[in-house]
């Protein structure tokens, strides 16, 4: 068998939990930390080795704990420091470790830092974050922020504008002050002592300001028709962040045996490589959105929808495994809090066919080389909502969109409603579907988000029961890549690239081959053999329809299915 050297981060698959909405202990309808204690046994079943945990830090929650006023607290909402370290240690004692969110792009407004810097410009906080001079007597550039609107707000005190690329309450910090970077070290090095394995870095690719070097300050490329103005361009990987990284890195990571994933907006597969390689780079890995990307229309920003064309999702999938292969390392996502559900948005969530499109997805994502995340719910398969009014969104994204769409741009609601059923964040929000009961299980009160119609048929309850379930299949996957290492290590080769339904792919390690078949539609496809290695003698590893070999098939694929086929000697499975 061949050897290689893995991190043990790269054999692993993390699973996310976003607190507010994963496990509601007290009947107060808002998830808390001994709610996810309660439920660690569920992700020891899975077989998850890491959970990434959504801030739960002190906030006064404005973008739902992504705006913190203490790094050091734990939000009352969400229970106490004693019950983070009963989480913690139930965690430690099943073996998953835990990996942070770091969100230090910015705090909030009503962190110590800021209140104390916006009271004057000799104050000593001030230099933490981000002040520009009116020009004109408006804003210093045409910047849009993440949550619509100006990405600048006037601070009558000391007469400037400061900078927030998202809400106004989410003023950006200044890395180039040393101060702030040795705040930020510290408070990494407090949750690392208590045993934190690592941290998801929120927006990491934008704290290097470009213009805070080399003094030009430019405005947005103008988007006639879109929705926002391209901003994040004029901020991102700007000329001191791999410093700042590596900085970071010597202060911090090299003193754990840490995970570390770089949220990196915008992020270029060549600025991917430079920040996770294995010796010149900082981080684990990044999360990009190159694929999340693809069913919006061009330079129109996320809510102008367009139907996926399957081609384009390959050739970017396949991009970033062929460029970072023994040069970084992937992440491999299809959900977050910030996504829609991706067996409503790539899969068919019908009755038909949502588990059999849910269990094509993950196959087609886990057998790929990187690390994969699961969103807490993805292992069951729950899809997006479509509530018939705004008054029933929580999401200040979604709220702001609606209110500048409707009240400035004129655009009808409805047609609003249809774009915010399909991306709206809210969509990975509701509630955890733990059971058939009242609100799925989530709570005994009344949930701070409506939890699905769904949950009395699509819960986790009858998931276990049910040895066909998708969250079955979500357990063999994340098992056979602890397995096959050919899975974790070896090499990707994409087949039929300009297949309209059909996405289909190798894993080679030079000794064993896997053959990868997944049908992106709800129509049969056939497939010649010459489009195809050769097949004979091969051995199905794992189908979404039971009991197939390729020859059974008849060089089709049915509906929605997902096949790997072994095609060559396999190893015995790797002893855990």
């Amino acid at each position: 068998m061949t050897s290689h050297k893995l991190a043990w981060w790269q054999n692993s698959t993390v699973y996310q939990i976003y607190p507010r909405s994963f496990c509601d202990s007290n009947g107060d309808g808002i998830g808390d930390i001994p709610g996810i204690t309660a439920k660690l046994d569920h992700l020891k079943t899975l077989g998850v080795d890491v959970v990434w945990l959504s801030p739960v830090y002190q906030s006064p929650n404005d973008d739902n704990g992504y705006d913190i006023s203490d790094y050091r607290a734990i939000m009352g909402e969400f229970g106490t420091m004693a019950d983070f370290d009963a989480m913690l240690a139930g965690m430690t004692e099943r073996g998953i470790a835990l990996m942070m969110d770091l969100v230090v792009n910015h705090t909030s407004d009503e962190h110590e830092w800021f209140k104390q810097a916006r009271t004057s410009r000799d104050n000593p906080y001030h230099d933490y974050y981000i002040w520009q001079e009116p020009i004109d007597g408006r804003a210093p550039t045409n910047w849009e922020s993440a949550f619509s609107g100006s990405a600048w707000s006037f601070n009558e005190a000391t007469g400037e504008y400061y900078l927030h690329m998202f809400s106004p309450k989410q003023p950006d910090l200044n890395w180039e002050n040393p101060k702030v970077r040795a705040e930020v070290y510290e408070l990494m090095h407090f949750w690392f002592k208590k045993g934190v394995r690592g941290f998801r870095m929120d927006v990491i690719n934008l704290i290097s300001k470009p213009w805070l070097a080399d003094g030009r300050l430019p405005n947005a490329p103008v988007v006639q028709d879109g929705f926002l103005q391209p901003a994040f361009e004029m901020v991102k990987h700007g000329p001191r962040f791999m410093e700042f990284m590596r900085e970071m890195r010597r202060e911090v990571l090299d003193h754990y045996d840490s995970i570390t994933v770089g949220e990196a907006p915008c992020a270029t597969v060549q600025e991917a490589r430079e920040i996770t390689h294995p010796e010149a780079g900082a981080l684990s890995m990044v999360f990009q959105f190159e694929h999340m990307d693809l069913d919006c229309q061009p330079g129109k920003g996320k809510w102008a929808i367009k139907p996926l064309h399957l081609p384009d999702l390959k050739a970017s999938l396949s991009r970033w495994q062929s460029s970072l292969h023994g040069q970084g390392w992937n992440s491999l996502y299809w959900n977050n809090h910030d996504q829609p559900r991706i067996v409503s948005r790539f899969g068919d969530d019908s009755p038909a066919y949502r588990e059999r499109s849910a269990k094509m997805l993950a196959t087609c994502l886990h057998l790929m080389q990187g690390t994969p995340y699961v969103y807490q719910g993805e292992e069951l398969g729950m899809g997006n909502v479509a509530w018939p009014g705004i008054e029933h969104y929580q999401d200040i994204e979604t709220r702001n969109m609606y209110r500048v769409a409707t009240q400035e741009r004129g655009q009808a609601p409805e047609d609003v409603l249809r774009s915010i059923h399909a991306k709206g964040r809210d969509n990975a929000r509701t509630p955890m579907q733990w059971s058939a009961a009242l609100h799925g299980g989530f709570t005994t009160g009344q949930p701070w988000l409506a939890a699905h119609d769904n949950h009395t048929h699509i819960n986790a309850e009858a998931a276990l029961a049910d040895p066909n379930s998708v969250f079955h299949h979500y357990r063999q996957l994340i098992a056979l890549r602890k397995q096959h290492p050919v899975l974790v290590h070896g090499r990707y080769e994409l087949l039929l690239p300009d297949h309209s339904h059909v996405f289909a792919y190798l894993r080679d390690d030079g000794v064993h081959r896997v053959l990868v078949l997944c049908n992106f539609s709800g129509q049969t496809q056939s497939l010649r053999c010459s489009q195809l290695p050769d097949l004979k003698g091969s051995i199905a590893l794992i189908s979404n329809l039971p009991d197939l070999t390729w020859s059974d098939s008849q060089n089709q694929l049915q509906p929605w299915e997902a096949s790997a086929y072994c095609l060559a000697t396999w190893p015995a499975p790797v002893e855990d």
